[in-house]
């Protein structure tokens, strides 16, 4: 069973149907399994295309279209194998755990461990090189 509480006017998407809510704050509780998925933890299309974003992208669309679920899942794991070998131990683990829960097809879960990894890629990418001392500034050094 899971509850879901959402706030006014958000999205929430249910076995691939989205489902907006009204102008107050709703409780729903689900009482089977189902493929849900909030509005807020989904990229958009036109998102930033990083190596993890990419990846993000491909299990979401597991999630919520499962028509593209067989065409796509080779996809996943080659792109999760792939992220692997480009991270250092703590998110390799969340990628690895990613990769159990899609061949589980627990695709929500497979986005959570990913969220970690695409915060962590974009802190990554904000960090700028420093750039080297000219060679007019080290003789006045």
């Amino acid at each position: 069973m899971l509850k879901l509480t959402l706030r006014p006017r958000e999205r929430v998407v249910v076995n691939g149907c989205v489902i907006r809510n009204g102008d107050r704050r709703q409780a729903l509780t689900v009482e089977n399994r189902a493929d849900i998925v909030r509005e807020s933890d989904l990229l958009k299309p036109d998102a930033e295309s990083t190596p993890v974003s990419k990846v993000y992208f491909l299990v979401q669309t597991a999630l919520i279209r499962p028509d593209t679920r067989d065409q796509i899942l080779p996809m996943i794991q080659q792109g999760l194998a792939d992220l692997a070998c480009c991270f250092g131990a703590e998110m390799r683990s969340r990628i690895m755990e990613a990769a159990n829960f899609v061949s589980m097809a627990d695709f929500y879960k497979a986005m959570s461990e990913l969220r970690a990894v695409l915060k962590y890629e974009t802190e990554l990418m904000q960090l700028r090189p420093v750039p080297p001392a000219s060679s007019h500034e080290a003789a006045h050094a």
